[in-house]
């Protein structure tokens, strides 16, 4: 019963009826689409040497950026396939308007993501008619002949026979009835199976169109890449801004008000000497500005720690077992960095791993943690790994967003899988540069 109940749910559940509805949709909005692009296409050559002709292309592209977006729009709403909109070409290219000639001609080829929308609008029925045709085979055969014994009843056609008797055909394959009992169980079998694999079907159908949707669609390798360095140097400015003024705060009111302390305990211990007070009082000042001195050097200590451990100064490999040696839970270290990566990359990767044993420590329930660190194929690899409860996603408050910022600013990767009920594992992936 629990198979059949599963069986059922993959063919009419959500997101079954989701991609049938969009499979069902995309091939006749494909279609007009398509005619659209070519009559547009068309019209716009012939009108080419015209003043007309850059005008009516300009709109062309337009209305393929207006047409690519509804088509991402469907592909989102029904399948879940999320396509970033193209960045917009990074050089200014002359608007269309009176009195523009050859520069304005020179200029359409630049609209890049025009064109590849116009491209994708051209071939998508091409892919589209794919999951077209597995959702009528799937769906519209499989539900016909799964109710063939009840659909025989209404749906049929009658044949008269020379000696007058009559015959209803509801169901004939190569001049064989399939009306009678036992034959029904044929069509009957025939479409629970295509049912039971209509899921699938659509999904390897589905596979060409979603593929050409986010080839032409979306930003390409170079856009997406401008776009990430982009948004890491935004970051990164903005983390350095933030430094700075944490670092001003913690000044402000730690160590120079401490140090202001420790010059108004000076004066008062000067006034003390010059007045001959009772050695004891002159003793009891100093030892509170020695107290304020200490203090000081404690702030000033915490604070070049935050910026840069001084546990690091003897190798990532070292700062990671002092660490380990340190945190609240029982950490297994591993360690396989056989040349020193540069302090950029030392730092971040410590910083990541101390970020997520405190998460791990405070959030997750764990009783254990791993770290391993590789340096493999130009890449320098920390993997923290925990056996908690799980559940962890970047984005949800748990600060693996900001690790991923942190990350992105040397153009690494970081990667969480937490399943509920764990493990967890985190990846950070960093390109290894050595030190120099």
């Amino acid at each position: 019963m629990q198979r059949l109940r599963s069986l059922f749910t993959a063919t009419f559940g959500p997101r079954a009826l989701a991609a049938l509805l969009y499979a069902v949709l995309a091939f006749p909005l494909a279609v007009v689409s398509c005619w659209l692009t070519l009559a547009a296409l068309a019209f716009g050559a012939l009108l080419s040497v015209t003043a007309l002709g850059p005008w009516l292309l300009a709109g062309l592209l337009r209305g393929e950026l207006a047409l690519g977006a509804l088509h991402r729009a469907l592909a989102r709403g029904l399948l879940g396939l999320r396509i970033e909109a193209p960045a917009p070409h990074p050089t200014p290219t002359p608007e269309i308007g009176p009195g523009t000639g050859p520069r304005a001609w020179r200029a359409l080829p630049a609209r890049r993501a025009g064109w590849k929308a116009a491209g994708c609008m051209a071939l998508s029925p091409l892919t589209a008619v794919l999951p077209y045709v597995a959702a009528a085979v799937g769906y519209l055969y499989g539900t016909l002949f799964t109710l063939h014994p009840l659909l025989a009843r209404v749906n049929y056609r009658t044949v008269h026979h020379p000696d007058g008797s009559v015959t209803h055909v509801s169901l004939e394959i190569l001049g064989r009835q399939l009306d009678t009992w036992p034959r029904s169980l044929i069509p009957v079998t025939a479409g629970v199976l295509l049912l039971a694999a209509a899921p699938h079907l659509l999904r390897h159908a589905l596979a060409p169109h979603r593929a050409l949707l986010t080839a032409l669609l979306g930003p390409d390798a170079a856009d997406r890449r401008i776009r990430t360095l982009e948004e890491t140097r935004a970051q990164a400015v903005d983390d350095a801004a933030a430094t700075l003024r944490r670092i001003e705060r913690d000044l402000h009111d730690g160590t120079q008000a401490r140090l202001v302390g420790l010059g108004m305990h000076l004066t008062v211990i000067r006034e003390l000497v010059t007045a001959g007070a009772d050695p004891a009082r002159v003793l009891a000042a100093v030892d509170t500005a020695r107290e304020g001195a200490t203090r000081a050097v404690a702030d000033l200590r915490h604070l070049v720690k935050g910026i840069h451990p001084p546990v690091l100064d003897d190798g990532l490999d070292a700062a990671l077992a002092t660490l380990a040696a340190d945190s609240a839970l029982p950490v297994t270290l591993t360690t396989g960095v056989e040349t020193r990566p540069s302090p950029a990359l030392e730092s971040i990767a410590y910083f990541c791993a101390a970020e997520l044993l405190a998460n791990a420590a405070k959030h997750s329930g764990a009783r254990a943690a791993r770290i391993d660190v590789t340096a493999t194929g130009g890449r320098l690899r920390l993997r923290v790994a925990d056996d908690g409860r799980g559940g962890a996603a970047v984005g949800t408050g748990s600060g693996l967003t900001g690790l991923l910022a942190r990350v992105r600013t040397v153009d690494g990767t970081l990667t969480c899988d937490s399943p509920p009920g764990g493990p967890t594992v985190v990846t950070v992936d960093l390109p290894l540069r050595r030190a120099g």
